[in-house]
């Protein structure tokens, strides 16, 4: 079935319940949001639904930026950090539909500086290194099974070594970035465990190789300019710089100053793990998409067939380390997959994909009930919160 843009659906449909969701129920999660904007924990948000290629609720609430007094809009642009993955994942699966790539290819086939990677393991005090055995593949990238992990998820010696190398800096290219990384050994040996890492990153220097360009530059190409994404990029211009969420200045919870990324300035390093900004709108085009199987506006970026492929489970009975899949959930080429209608404390069908952002930006697609929702919040320290809150309140609209 041929479905409107969300360009042209930003405007709520007059009728939510034409497609089976309940007007009064999405007033509730407004009302639950602006009551948490109401008591200062919430510094504002942007939250949109959509079902049936129709957006039955786009609504700003609270501030834009909290030191200012500005009003939060929906055309507000957003740190979506990790929200940057399944758009970089896309690039490089239109790559393999063009032959240009193969997700058994080792990554050391683009980047020889991961050719003769160690294992560390930790034994009472000592580290000890092994070979890794084999280099991780590009499948391995797309589904965090590289044997890489985050500075920011523990305190071994490798993310010691992360922290100690600065790979979380904006200042080095994505060439650099990969060199550096290259000299800290892996984790885990590839293709055992799944850990959240710095993966995509690696990704997205591979797409730099392959097409010669930077990888802003073949994302605009390949993605976001055929989709219209037209406020998706690495930096936010001057003449926009009106337009950037902001977060309070101190945590409400805890009063720690609140770290982010400043977006005003052209970085060297564009991250495809997490360097995007965006907006309500943007990324609405990308979700539709996806669901779309594909295709939007007579674009298509993927065929169905594609999509499906990365919005499957491709962990199995590999372990998952940490706590951010839940229960029920494996991972596929860029999202999490939901492989069990229950076990996870918050709802959804099998087959949902979803991911988010560390600043607090989160989506999911729910191909069962033909439903997409997105929620925009720059409040890093209360992600998990609002992640949960949000889908359970847009569950509940659903008739």
């Amino acid at each position: 079935m041929t479905r409107p843009s969300p360009a042209s659906l930003l405007t709520p449909t007059s009728d939510p319940g034409a497609v089976g969701l309940c007007p009064e129920r999405l007033s509730r999660l407004v009302a639950a949001l602006q009551a948490d904007v109401d008591r200062q924990r919430l510094p504002g948000a942007v939250a949109v639904v959509a079902r049936q290629g129709q957006v039955a609720l786009c609504a700003a609430v609270g501030q834009l930026d909290p030191a200012r007094g500005t009003p939060m809009g929906t055309d507000a642009l957003f740190r979506i950090y990790s929200m940057t993955k399944p758009v970089v994942s896309v690039a490089a699966m239109q790559l393999a539909e063009q032959g240009r790539l193969l997700l058994s290819d080792p990554v050391a086939k683009y980047l020889p500086e991961f050719e003769r990677l160690q294992v560390a393991s930790t034994h009472g005090r000592k580290t000890v290194l092994r070979p890794a055995g084999r280099v991780p593949t590009v499948h391995d990238l797309l589904r965090h099974t590289a044997g890489f992990t985050y500075e920011f998820l523990g305190d071994s010696p490798v993310q010691r070594q992360y922290t100690q190398a600065r790979l979380a800096s904006r200042e080095r290219t994505n060439a650099e970035f990969t060199q550096a990384l290259a000299d800290i050994p892996l984790m885990y040996t590839p293709g055992t465990v799944w850990e959240y890492s710095r993966a995509t990153d690696v990704l997205g220097r591979v797409i730099e190789v392959i097409t010669g360009q930077p990888l802003g530059h073949h994302l605009q190409a390949a993605v976001l300019g055929p989709l219209g994404m037209v406020d998706t990029g690495f930096f936010v211009p001057p003449e926009q710089h009106h337009r950037i969420a902001e977060p309070f200045v101190h945590d409400p919870d805890g009063g720690t100053p609140m770290r982010v990324a400043n977006p005003r300035d052209l970085p060297a390093m564009e991250g495809g793990g997490g360097g995007l900004m965006s907006s309500a709108h943007d990324y609405a085009r990308f979700v539709q998409c996806l669901l779309n199987g594909g295709e939007l506006d007579g674009v298509r970026l993927l065929s169905p067939a594609t999509v499906a492929h990365m919005t499957s489970d491709h962990l199995g009975s590999l372990p998952a380390m940490g706590t951010l899949l839940p229960p029920g959930h494996g991972f596929g080429l860029g999202f999490a997959v939901r492989t069990a209608p229950g076990l996870a404390p918050t709802p959804g069908s099998v087959g949902m994909y979803y991911w988010s952002g560390i600043a607090g930006t989160s989506f999911f697609v729910d191909p069962a009930l033909d439903l997409w929702a997105m929620l925009l919040i720059q409040a890093p320290n209360q992600r998990d919160h609002y992640r949960s809150v949000f889908r359970h309140l847009v569950y509940a609209a659903v008739l």
